[in-house]
């Protein structure tokens, strides 16, 4: 078995929690996922099985959307209900239509972002909430992401329902504090759904009781969940030769984008590298 699964995640299960029970399901090793979903966040996790393993990191580069319930007045260390509060207002009027649409605007396009100390970060090896629950000081280096919506769903008492697409590497925990801040409220996460990763709907998302009762059903062809990588079709002849790891050059080839999906034959055969300045193929992922 060779492929990815929409899984939906439950809230209260880490991703980790995720991957074990699907192996004891499949009765399989190999299996992984893509792009992490706090414990108590739900939505969709990409899990790939056997060699599609492989390709995780090419999907944990696509965008992703993402329905967030915001809570103005408290804001925790770790930007979600879970963390210690650090700043409190009891007295606040809730900002107007035309102050959300401001904020939200601005914080929409290619920002900087400062990821929350308690995240999967590495830093020299070690990961920063690790670090940080050890009462080591951690500094995370605002990093470059790219916010294609936020837009404002509902807005109620205390709260606030918004959708964000972005890409990867965004944390929406960071967002909704820079959100706060814009405001000059304390705010923190306090749900968090994931909607969509790459071509991974949480309409099209299975259960882990759905999963159970029908495991070989949920298996999705590898390719097909690429589906953001362009793709490349090799000539007869450079079937084999990338096969066994050498560069096609292709006078004609144009791509903006890094990587792309190869065929030959019509078979999925992995994925290449395309370097712009020799206009070769390198093969990066073969699938064997």
């Amino acid at each position: 078995m060779d492929g990815f699964i929409n899984v939906l995640k439950p809230p209260g299960m880490s991703s980790h929690d995720v991957v074990g029970f699907v192996r004891k399901i499949l009765g399989m090793k190999r299996v992984g996922h893509a792009g992490t979903l706090d414990p108590g966040a739900a939505g969709v996790l990409p899990v790939a099985v056997g060699r599609a393993a492989r390709l995780i990191e090419y999907l944990a580069a696509a965008d992703k959307s993402y329905r967030v319930e915001m809570s103005l007045g408290t804001s925790t260390d770790s930007g979600d209900d879970t963390g210690k509060v650090v700043a409190s207002m009891q007295d606040f009027v809730m900002p107007s239509d035309q102050e959300l649409s401001l904020a939200l605007k601005q914080l929409t396009g290619c920002i900087t972002q400062v990821p929350p100390v308690y995240s999967a970060i590495k830093i020299k090896g070690k990961r920063a909430c690790d670090l940080k629950r050890r009462n080591i000081e951690v500094d995370l280096p605002g990093r470059k992401v790219i916010i294609h919506r936020f837009a404002l769903l509902q807005k109620r008492k205390n709260t606030l329902l918004l959708d964000v697409d972005c890409s990867k590497g965004t944390y929406i925990r960071s967002l909704c504090t820079d959100l706060g801040a814009m405001l000059h409220i304390p705010a923190t996460m306090s749900f968090l759904v994931r909607m969509r990763v790459g071509s991974f709907s949480l309409d099209d998302a299975w259960t882990l009781e759905e999963l159970q009762e029908q495991p070989e059903a949920s298996l999705l062809r590898p390719d097909g969940c690429l589906s953001h990588i362009p793709e490349y079709f090799l000539a007869e002849q450079r079937i084999g030769p990338f096969q066994n790891g050498l560069s096609t050059h292709d006078a004609n080839a144009h791509f903006t984008e890094e990587h792309l999906r190869v065929y030959g034959r019509g078979v999925f055969l992995g994925i290449a590298r395309f370097d712009k300045e020799a206009q070769c193929i390198v093969p990066e992922k073969v699938l064997l």
